[in-house]
């Protein structure tokens, strides 16, 4: 996913194409010409091929049945797929994993030939123009591993089955071209329990008995769309609240009676995001309908296909108490994959290089929709805490990698998902807003949806868009912001004579050591000691830039050199700035920038630059009067790690028992709800002393309640995992009583997930062997234990597991969804605390026969264990226990 170095050679500009473009193409006749003479059909899809297809082939069009069978593990299906052909040639035809029954090419009956995922179809049964291929095939249905998924439901003994084909697994659900630029038009047939709701991309046109019980049921020929934005889903979904202008609303059935209560939040905001989106698009909504379908253990937040959005159901129908924050962060979820039925689906990128085109846009335009939505929640703060660390995090290690990710071959497009593209991209596009101004932004945007509906498109096409609009070249914008990896660290340099600002400075260098230089508009503060604010804007260009306008300003008392979050890389304060934070933050009043600077002091900590224990006895002094909730949670969870990663026992002894205190004290009185349940969550996390294990068993017991506050099944797990991660002598009491009280639903997972916490070595013996060996385990329940496994306390049980761990990624990688690989390596990795685990893992780095993304992604994730090295070092915190091998 992310590389080291630009290893191309070749510097890229927005308006160049990636050097993959500029070799020559290799025609698919050419492709197949050298399979005949003896080599193998390519593996996966290479870009060039997809190029030549997409020359050569259009006017696509499938129609497609598949037999859903109850709890079979295929599923039988039919095909009659049709496209124009520009001249006579072999055709390679994508389709792996299932097997082909019988295929005829106009009429004849051909041999199927499958190589490497792909179905030959030969030059002397093709034409010019129109080619009709017909084939029967199975394709493997499973509980993971599967694009085509079955979920068991055990509190009704019901099953769903739906698909997920991102970024190129239709192919292993029936024949098609896999590729986003060969859109198609597809009529799907399904035939199906007659108890079950299926539910498609168009509605249905028609229904029939099909005997048996069975019913079939044909849906309407979509619009032109890609292969991976195809889908379906069947099973005993239950429909929520047919209301004229509320979009579909589908849940399984024993989620029903939640669902009627808590999704009704989600039709309203998608339904005013349409509004809202269709007029800022200048677009109306592109397609028939628009439904969204609830999904146990989606392996994403969720997925746009067209007009018929999945989403995670446990994103969605709240498993713990939630706050405010939850429910915006649910509302963005929900605005992110509508905003891509115009951002992707209505324009797909040409290919998943572009990935952020879509990704990133979708998760900006959705802050941007929420903003207006809903202008009281400062939404802007909040893309602040959600976006903005996580790129930095992952863009201030040698793993990073550029926004445009050269992908050769769709195989590969996993590599391209990630903290870049869901984080970097949307925080760079504030920054290009702020560039070319809100209303060219929004102008560029529409011109650039109007010349490409219904088509593909690239990152140069965006561009040329808004600079059409706004006058403005973006060249050397577009060259260092997406097509070059890293960041800039911006520091100020100020000094005053006498009551008045005599000069001010920025300056920037890359954070990974290069000669760089970013184009950098920003928001300076100066904030005066009597707390009336002066801004300035300033655009950096070069390595530093004397900021006149400053000149004879009154002397601030700090300065803030990202005021608004308009900017994107490190703002560290500079000496003066930073000793007069940390002594007037608490009487900040502006939110936002309150946020901003507890921020930069996180940074500074990350950097080794300001101690742990300041932050952590900063934080002591002034949460205690936070009244906002998410800042405080955010500012719990810096501790938490702080705490847990950069210091010792002696340390956190001086520490956690006010913490606990404060935290027992503020979830039983304060007077708003969202902050008792953000201090109860803080108890969980940070109690680790007999009278804190004490209050989390009250909690369980019920002899202490959050008052207002109902605790669900996952609020009572977390408590029950604390306790037996840290040994609580009655932990194994609490675990049995919590599993008789919650034997259904999700109680087994959570179940299976708190025992991972044990600290016993045959524990962690039998939970690893059932990672790898446990063909039928659900990735989602692994996902889920790999914290638990894992736990802050218990470096000396994981240790011996961080070897085999690393030895296991390229089998996760090809067999585990997208996401998974780096829960992963974030779970055996981040919480090591060791110089000997650091060279363990640098060791494998050097030495393993490992592929580049792989590599990328593993020096992503030990930045945080450099990181902690370096950090207890620095502040002479004695090194723990090396990991027993």
């Amino acid at each position: 996913m992310f590389r080291a170095a630009n290893t191309t050679g070749t510097r890229m500009t927005g308006r160049r194409r990636e050097p993959g473009y500029l070799k020559a193409a290799i025609p698919v006749v050419f492709l197949l010409m050298t399979a005949n003479a003896g080599a193998s059909a390519p593996a996966g899809i290479p870009r060039d091929l997809a190029r030549e297809r997409a020359a050569q082939i259009s006017d696509v069009r499938y129609h497609l049945t598949f037999t859903l069978t109850p709890h079979a593990n295929v599923t039988q299906g039919t095909e009659e797929l049709t496209f124009s052909l520009r001249s006579p040639q072999p055709v390679l035809l994508d389709f792996r994993d299932g097997s082909i029954l019988s295929l005829t090419v106009n009429n004849i009956v051909v041999e199927a030939q499958e190589e490497n995922g792909h179905v030959e179809l030969p030059a002397e049964r093709l034409r010019a123009g129109e080619n009709v291929v017909r084939a029967q095939f199975t394709a493997n249905v499973a509980p993971a591993g599967k694009p085509i998924t079955r979920y068991e439901d055990h509190d009704d003994n019901t099953e769903y089955i739906y698909t997920l084909f991102v970024p190129m697994d239709a192919s292993m659900a029936f024949p098609c071209f896999d590729q986003p630029d060969l859109k198609g038009r597809f009529r799907l047939e399904l035939i199906a329990s007659d108890a079950w709701t299926v539910i498609s991309n168009t509605a249905p046109e028609s229904e029939s008995d099909s005997g048996s019980g069975r019913r079939r049921t044909v849906f309407h020929e979509t619009l032109p769309i890609s292969t991976y934005l195809f889908a379906f889903a069947a099973g005993p979904f239950r429909r929520l609240n047919e209301s004229p202008g509320l979009p579909g609303v589908y849940v399984r059935s024993s989620r029903l009676e939640q669902a009627e209560r808590e999704a009704p939040e989600v039709q309203q905001i998608a339904a005013e995001g349409i509004r809202y989106l269709s007029n800022y698009f200048a677009q109306p909504f592109p397609f028939p309908k628009y439904d969204m379908v609830l999904i146990p253990e989606l392996a994403y937040g969720g997925m746009e296909h067209a007009g018929a959005t999945f989403l995670r159901e446990q994103s969605v129908l709240f498993r713990s108490a939630p706050t405010n924050t939850d429910r915006l962060n649910r509302d963005i979820l929900v605005l992110h994959e509508l905003t891509h039925q115009w951002f992707g689906d209505l324009v797909t990128m040409r290919w998943f290089d572009d990935l952020w085109l879509k990704e990133g846009f979708a998760q900006y335009m959705a802050y941007q929709t929420l903003a207006s939505l809903k202008p009281d929640e400062n939404v802007w703060k909040r893309f602040y805490e959600s976006i903005k660390p996580a790129a930095y995090e992952i863009d201030s290690t040698e793993g990073t990698t550029p926004i445009y990710q050269d992908i050769p071959n769709l195989k590969d497009a996993k590599s391209a998902y990630g903290a870049i593209v869901y984080s970097k991209a949307p925080a760079v596009l504030k920054q290009l807003a702020f560039v070319v101004g809100p209303e060219n932004f929004r102008n560029g945007l529409r011109l650039y949806l109007k010349d490409h509906a219904w088509s593909n498109a690239d990152w140069n096409d965006l561009v040329h868009a808004l600079e059409e609009v706004s006058g403005r070249s973006l060249d050397r914008w577009a060259e260092m912001w997406i097509r070059h990896r890293g960041m800039p660290q911006v520091d100020v340099t100020w000094s005053c004579e006498g009551d008045r600002l005599r000069q001010l400075s920025l300056s920037q260098h890359d954070v990974l050591g290069t000669t760089d230089v970013w184009p950098v508009a920003t928001q300076v503060l100066l904030e005066q000691a009597n707390g009336q604010p002066a801004r300035l804007r300033v655009e950096l260009d070069g390595a530093s830039v004397k900021v006149s306008q400053a000149v004879g300003k009154t002397c601030p008392a700090f300065v803030f050199a990202n005021d608004e979050d308009f900017a994107y890389g490190r703002f560290l304060l500079d000496p003066t700035s930073r000793t007069a934070v940390t002594s007037r933050l608490g009487g900040i009043d502006d939110l936002f920038l309150r946020t901003l600077l507890w921020g930069s002091l996180w940074e500074s900590v990350r950097e080794a630059d300001l101690a742990p224990r300041e932050y952590v006895a900063l934080a002591q002094r002034l949460l205690p009067g936070e009244a906002d909730q998410s800042l405080t949670a955010g500012i719990l969870s810096h501790t938490a790690t702080a705490l847990h990663r950069y210091m010792n026992e002696d340390m956190r002894s001086e520490f956690v028992p006010d913490f606990e205190r404060v935290a027992a004290d503020r979830m039983l009185r304060d007077p708003d709800q969202d902050l008792r349940i953000t201090w109860f969550r803080a108890l969980g996390a940070l109690a680790e002393t007999p009278q804190g294990l004490g209050k989390i068993e009250s909690v369980l017991d019920g002899q202490l309640s959050v008052p207002g506050v109902e605790l669900r099944p996952l609020d009572r797990w977390r408590l029950v995992t604390e306790l037996i991660a840290l040994g609580d002598p009655h932990s194994q009491e609490v675990f049995q009583a919590e599993k008789a009280r919650d034997p259904g639903g999700d109680g087994p997972e959570y179940a299976y997930a708190a025992e991972a916490a044990l600290p016993d070595a045959a524990t962690k013996r039998r939970y690893f062997d059932d990672y790898l060996h446990n063909s039928s385990r659900s990735e989602d329940w692994i996902a889920q234990s790999l914290g638990a496994f894992n736990f802050w306390n218990q470096i000396a049980l994981t240790g011996p597991y961080l070897k085999p761990a690393l030895e296991a990624l390229p089998e996760i990688k090809r067999n585990r969804k997208i996401f998974f690989l780096m829960s992963w390596l974030g779970a055996f990795i981040e919480d090591q605390q060791s110089a000997a685990a650091q060279a363990e893992v640098h060791e494998y780095l050097r030495t393993a026969a490992i592929d580049p993304d792989l590599r990328l992604k593993i020096l992503q994730i030990v930045d945080e264990l450099d990181r902690t090295v370096k950090i207890r070092q620095r502040y002479g915190v004695a090194a723990v226990s090396s990991p027993p091998g």
